[in-house]
């Protein structure tokens, strides 16, 4: 593989928009009193620890001083001191790296459209809806406190279905519920929103119903309803159990949804479960219906993958801001890792392509090759070699 000027790192950086970057900086006045540290060497820095697994802000010092050759071609004049990350990430507006992760995923977002897996005949938008919570140390982080001895935060996030990658994403205490922060005006009219029971708010589910948003949830096991009308089922169809529409009983229920609702019963073979499915769409198949809440498990994998690939589960900074920059710079990293692996010819998993990355972040190849034909093949030996002759 021929070698090449500057390193997988600083090829890395070249698919950031520098210039919509610093529009942002000047939007957000993030450089102003900057004391040595400019945005972009933030943003730098904050990747690095996120690509290198960098477990403190010794490490994302040390690392980027290792790289004093490559600094100019990641857009760096020197590297940073730890005290300077530290203070930075404390200081600087999380909101600047929020703003340029919508950026990047406007832009390279046909880039990233996958192969849908389900609801492959639904010409609509799906957006999947889940949270999920990160343990912290309460004698570091005390102002994540959750329980009296136990400190966490929950990111709530809505996915995207075609990208896998967050349109929404909002940082709380681990105690705040799912419902508390659904957010309320932010499905387009026609789209699907999929989500778990923690969600069930009957209000917020009418406001969803009445702005022409369908969903998709399961139904808690406790819920007083009427059914109206069954419907048979195929057996064609062995997981669909049974296909209702119902209404809800109770006075103060019923006033918060007084429509008409579906109820599909599914029987679930991996989790040996029955599962009854609750949706406002009265017309598509029981069977589309499945598959939509089984689509679901993507943002379950989402949160697998920032976990494991990631710097997301520790935080090199204490501060809430500091974290939230953490946060946010691992939502751009993951947008980075997946426009790779989307364009690259061989087919990698996220974990590995990572894990590849991290070993060679400062090496000098080209990329596409690298991504396209990451290991070499050996040639098989010729078939006319001559046979050893024993003595």
């Amino acid at each position: 593989m021929p070698e090449v000027n500057i390193s997988l790192f600083s090829q890395s950086l070249h698919f950031l928009d520098r210039n919509v970057f610093d529009r942002l900086v000047k939007k957000h006045k993030s450089d102003k009193h900057h004391k040595g540290l400019n945005s972009w060497t933030h943003l730098v820095s904050m990747l690095f620890c996120h690509l290198s697994k960098s477990t403190s802000v010794r490490e994302i010092s040390d690392g980027l001083r290792s790289a004093a050759g490559n600094l100019n071609h990641l857009g760096v004049e020197k590297s940073p001191c730890k005290s300077s990350v530290s203070y930075i990430n404390a200081h600087r507006k999380w909101e600047l790296f929020r703003d340029y992760y919508f950026a990047l995923l406007e832009r390279y977002e046909p880039s990233l459209a996958r192969r849908r897996q389900y609801a492959h005949k639904l010409k609509r938008k799906i957006f999947l809806l889940d949270a999920t919570t990160i343990s912290l140390c309460l004698s570091l982080f005390d102002w994540a406190k959750f329980r009296t001895r136990k400190g966490g935060i929950k990111l709530h996030t809505v996915l995207d279905y075609d990208t896998a990658l967050p349109v929404f994403l909002n940082m709380t205490e681990a105690g705040r519920h799912e419902s508390k922060e659904a957010p309320a005006d932010f499905f387009p009219a026609g789209s699907v929103a999929v989500m778990d029971r923690a969600y069930i708010n009957f209000e917020y589910l009418n406001n969803l119903d009445s702005r022409g948003v369908f969903f998709v949830t399961r139904l808690k096991s406790n819920a007083d309803v009427k059914t109206i009308q069954s419907y048979w089922t195929s057996g064609k169809q062995e997981h669909i159990i049974s296909d209702k529409d119902i209404k809800l009983l109770g006075l103060q229920v019923s006033k918060k949804y007084p429509g008409k609702l579906r109820a599909i019963e599914v029987y679930d073979k991996k989790s040996e479960q029955y599962l009854v499915l609750l949706t406002n769409n009265l017309f598509w198949t029981a069977d589309t219906i499945s598959q939509l809440y089984k689509a679901r498990w993507d943002i379950e994998v989402f949160f697998k993958q920032i976990k494991q690939v990631l710097r997301i589960k520790t935080f090199v900074g204490t501060s809430a801001n500091a974290v939230l920059i953490q946060v946010w710079t691992a939502m751009i990293s993951i947008l980075l890792l997946k426009y790779l692996q989307n364009r690259a010819k061989h087919k990698w998993h996220l974990s590995n392509l990572a894990a590849m990355l991290r070993t060679h972040l400062f090496s000098k190849i080209d990329m596409w090759r690298w991504l396209d034909h990451p290991f070499i093949k050996s040639n098989p030996p010729p078939n006319d070699l001559p046979l050893l002759k024993l003595l």
